[in-house]
């Protein structure tokens, strides 16, 4: 799998998540962490071929800096988060590059 961004095409997958909150306090300092992985294999007429994903994932907010502090009401909080994925099917020509 390959975790880069491209921006020369749409994802072929998007999933995205937008919260709202009037207050919001944290009682510790939370622990983030965003992973996810996969691929497939396609099948032509002619071979079976991988599938390989690249992704990537981001997230807006708004009222609420990056590192929180524990105690510390943030009010008119506003947070988006999406992940992308785009598939990509090797090249011939990658492949032997590669070798």
């Amino acid at each position: 799998m390959t975790r880069k961004r491209r921006q020369d095409r749409p994802p072929d997958i998007e999933v995205g998540a937008k919260v709202k909150a009037r207050k919001l306090r944290f009682r510790r300092k939370p622990e983030t962490n965003v992973e996810f992985e996969g691929g497939t294999r396609v099948r032509s007429d002619e071979r079976i071929e991988d599938v390989e994903l690249e992704t990537d994932s981001r997230s807006e907010r708004r009222n609420l800096p990056d590192e929180v502090e524990p105690g510390v009401t943030y009010r008119d909080v506003e947070v988006g988060w999406v992940a992308e994925a785009r598939a990509r099917i090797r090249d011939e020509e990658e492949d032997e590059e590669e070798s």
